[in-house]
């Protein structure tokens, strides 16, 4: 079994150690996943958006508070799968 390092609601790493299998590893497998598919989905809105050239200081802002979550929660299952690879010797 490999520890799957995950993140609570206060940022504090948590770990998770299973098989991959389990509901609770199925789970964080979909959240990382939805994870992936929003900021996906907020890249493209934010290059329509910046396109533009025609954005508020406040909407400019709101975008760059959105792609700079997005960003931390991306970084979150990067490290998150980063840990769960095999250490190549």
């Amino acid at each position: 079994m490999r520890p799957s390092r995950t993140a609570g609601a206060d940022g504090k790493p948590g770990y998770l150690v299973g098989d991959g299998t389990g509901y609770v590893s199925r789970l964080a497998d979909h959240i990382e996943s939805t994870h992936l598919g929003v900021a996906g989905d907020l890249l493209d809105h934010a290059a329509g958006l910046l396109a533009e050239q025609r954005l508020s200081r406040d909407e400019l802002h709101y975008l760059a508070r959105r792609l700079s979550e997005s960003l931390k929660d991306v970084k979150r299952v990067a490290e998150s799968r980063g840990a769960r690879l095999p250490r190549a010797d």
